[in-house]
């Protein structure tokens, strides 16, 4: 009887392992960032889609409507999207089509107090919108440099600042009491994760597994 007791431990201790090994697993994904995030808007549904490039190559058509929203968020599924319902037709109004050119509606949502780095206020409490006329070939960071410098980026290319705002720092980390995270999100998301658990949680899932099993298995060797 006394043989089997480790076995009996140990799968004892399997559901508060993997309860401790969920709630590291919650505690890494809490962290959010804090940056500018890039958007399209659907001129049918006139709904705003996270980008699937970013505005160094994205090219926008004549007509386009983009925006960029500065917030805290975990990553792009619950990325702030930029406020108003302003369209092509009243942001471009006063700018007529040109040949050769073409025009661009810009949201600039520089986000809300909350969102601010600590000593820094958002510029502008609601959203700007401007109309940007650039050559046909241009990108959206092109359309945005000629209404909206200065523009700062970092050495991987992520936007850090529109119109100078904010001053310093680039997707960084905010905690708000939470662990810390290592590594920014991605300025734009095509595909995302799928919200399944992470490879850390299974691989200390099967750990778990692993360990109990082999202690069953060595004491049921023992008593035969």
């Amino acid at each position: 009887m006394t043989r089997g007791r480790p076995a009996l431990l140990v799968l004892a201790l399997v559901p508060a392992l993997l309860l401790a090994v969920l709630g590291a697993a919650g505690q890494a994904r809490a962290a959010g960032y804090r940056y500018w995030s890039f958007w399209d808007r659907e001129s049918a549904a006139g709904t705003w889609v996270y980008a699937t490039q970013g505005p160094s190559t994205a090219r926008p058509s004549d007509g386009d409507v983009q925006g960029f929203r500065f917030s805290v968020s975990e990553d792009s599924k619950d990325s702030a999207k930029p406020r108003g319902k302003a369209g092509f037709a009243a942001v471009c109004a006063g700018t007529p089509a040109r040949e050769g050119t073409k025009r661009v509606a810009l949201v600039l949502d520089f986000g809300t107090a909350a969102d601010a780095p600590a000593g820094s206020t958002p510029p502008d409490p609601s959203p700007r919108t401007v109309c940007a006329r650039v050559d046909e070939d241009a990108t959206t960071a092109d359309a945005l440099a000629s209404v909206a410098e200065p523009l700062r980026y970092d050495t991987n290319a992520l936007l850090c600042a529109i119109a100078g705002y904010p001053r310093t720092g680039c997707g960084e980390p905010v905690s708000d009491d939470r662990p810390e995270a290592t590594a920014p999100p991605r300025a734009v998301s095509g595909s995302g994760g799928d919200g399944g658990p992470s490879v850390g949680l299974v691989a200390g899932i099967a750990a778990v597994a692993v360990l109990a099993a082999a202690t069953v298995w060595r004491a049921r060797r023992r008593r035969g």
